[in-house]
């Protein structure tokens, strides 16, 4: 199986189930005291709406979709947009893998790889743009 077919079924599990969403913020703003101010002022459930399109839009690239939408999202959180530091890539991606494993009961290791893998080159690009 392709790894972005696994990463979209993965993620279907995850999205049917119940909290995924809040069970990561959670883990990601306990990550970092830094996450946690960037986080402050934030409507979470329309951040909750965005994250779960932007998982969707890395996948996406990640089967040649253009992009744009992560190209605009780089800016946005570059230095001169919401400055988040590329670091900071690595703790959401940390995150979201270990709420991926809770959450989806069928996942498998080669699961994770194939997340890792898939959203690394979407995550790649936005960092370039900081």
């Amino acid at each position: 199986m392709l790894p972005t077919s696994r990463v979209m079924q993965s993620y279907g599990r995850c999205c049917a189930s119940p909290g995924f969403f809040d069970d990561f913020y959670q883990r990601f703003l306990a990550s970092s005291p830094v996450i946690r101010a960037k986080f402050a002022a934030t409507d979470m459930l329309a951040q909750k709406h965005l994250l779960r399109a932007g998982i969707l839009n890395l996948v996406l690239h990640a089967r040649g979709m253009s992009d744009s939408k992560l190209r605009a999202l780089g800016q946005s959180h570059s230095r001169e947009g919401f400055d988040i530091r590329p670091e900071l890539y690595d703790l959401w991606l940390d995150a979201l893998l270990q709420t991926v494993a809770e959450h989806d009961r069928e996942v498998r290791a080669e699961d994770l790889t194939a997340w890792r893998e898939v959203l690394g080159k979407g995550i790649a690009l936005i960092k370039s743009c900081y």
